[in-house]
Parts: structure tokens; sequence; C-alpha cells
């Protein structure tokens, strides 16, 4: 079970990106997370763990955030990423198991056997030695979702993991997801297509600036919460439009 209570932060010390959001997971889910651009959507995900200032409480099975950290696997935005950066994909996997190493304890043959696992998961096995930099959008998102693979945490908060990816690597991101889902995990994904909400989440979080709504999607993804949270323009023609 995963708690948010009253999460709130502002950035200028004043105006509040996100106000007093309070809602909770009882049971695994994928949770989406969407809302207008600007609506507050990666902040709550960085206010809620920590990664920002912020007021509130996260809690995990009933513990505090920072007595559980190794339960947490947080993918931020690709092009908050350094591709540049001389790392192999497999070393890049491999940094999801350093939250569970001491200080500067060394990879075991098992560590790697469990990179190899992961990478073979998300049909990244051929592109182990590769240099990230030469991977295209599609393939760098499944080797950072390989890297929260290994960290076997149980909760995983994925940043706009479908933006600029081909949709093979959407496919098979979601299949994994899915997998992991019925392992027992919850993953709570910020998104901005409005046509994949019924097919892809179990649960769905509207934000602008504050909670709108939360629940399951057939009960939560209605008209008239979408038009409280992005306003009449969201329909076309009694359709939803994407964002």
């Amino acid at each position: 079970m995963i708690q948010f209570e009253n999460i709130s932060a502002s950035y200028d010390g004043k105006t509040k990106v996100i106000e007093e959001i309070t809602f909770s997971i009882n049971q695994p889910a994928i949770i989406g997370i969407i809302g207008p651009n600007g609506a507050g959507k990666s902040t709550f995900i960085k206010a809620a763990l920590h990664l920002i200032s912020s007021t509130g409480t996260t809690l995990m099975d009933g513990q505090p955030l920072k007595e559980v950290q190794k339960q947490i696997a947080y993918v931020e935005q690709k092009t908050a990423i350094d591709h540049t950066f001389p790392i192999t994909v497999k070393e890049c996997v491999s940094l999801g198991l350093y939250p569970g190493k001491k200080m500067l304890q060394r990879l075991t043959k098992q560590d790697w056997e469990k990179v190899a696992q992961a990478l073979d998961l998300v049909q990244m096995s051929e592109f182990s030695e590769r240099q990230i930099g030469e991977l295209s959008g599609g393939q760098f998102q499944r080797v950072l979702i390989a890297r929260s693979f290994v960290q076997e945490a149980q909760y995983i908060f994925l940043d706009e993991p479908f933006v600029g990816i081909d949709a093979t690597s959407e496919g098979i991101i979601m299949t994994i997801l899915r997998k992991l889902q019925a392992a027992g995990k919850t993953i709570f994904i910020v998104h901005h297509d409005l046509s994949k909400v019924d097919t892809y989440f179990d649960e769905v979080v509207i934000l602008n600036h504050q909670l709108i709504a939360y629940g399951p999607v057939a009960t939560t993804f209605t008209e008239r919460n979408l038009r409280q949270a992005f306003g009449d323009s969201i329909f076309v023609k009694g359709e939803v439009a994407n964002d």
C-alpha cells in the first residue's frame, strides 16, 4: 500500500505547482497520471519522492519514505539524462543494483546475471556492449526499464516513458509493465496520450495543480472529470482530443 498525504510543492516559494494532493493505492496496479501541460504531473512525482522541496507525507506499507528507499525505482524523462555519458548498456542497467550495495562493494557474477536477465526481458541483450549514446529513443527507454527491474523495487515511477519512442518499443514496454504488475509491482506513469488511457492503465490520477479525481479508469476517466481538468477544448465533436 502506498499513501500520498497532502503533497504540495512550489518552485518559487509562493505559487504552488501542486497543492494538497492526497490519495492511496491499496493493491498492485498500473496507474496513469494525466492532466494538461503544466498541471504538475512530473512535479507531483518528484515531490512525493522528496526529489524536490515539498511538503506532505508519502508512506509505503505504513513506513516513511526514507525507510524504504530501496523499494522505489524512478525513471525520469529521457531529456533529463545525458546520453553522451561514456557507459555501456549493461553498465547502465547495473546502476540499478547499487542501492542494495555497500559503499565500494563490487558487483558479483550473480549481479551480472541479473543484468543479463533484465536485458533479455526488454529484448536488448544484443546491445549489451553498445554505448548508450548509440541507442534510439525507444531502445534507451527499454534500458532504463531494465535498470529499474534489476533494482527489484516494489514501486516504479516512470515520467513520460513513451515520449519520442517507436510503437514497437512502446508495445514491448507495456508488455513488460503488465508482467511486473502481475508479479505484485505498483507502477505510476506520467502520460499525455489520452487515447491510450483505457487500454494502458488500471487506475488513473487526474491532476491540474490539485487532484481532480482518482480511481479505476472505468469510473474516473469520464467526460466530467476531463472537462474539469482540461476544459471544454479537450473534446472535439464529442471525442477526446490528445493533449
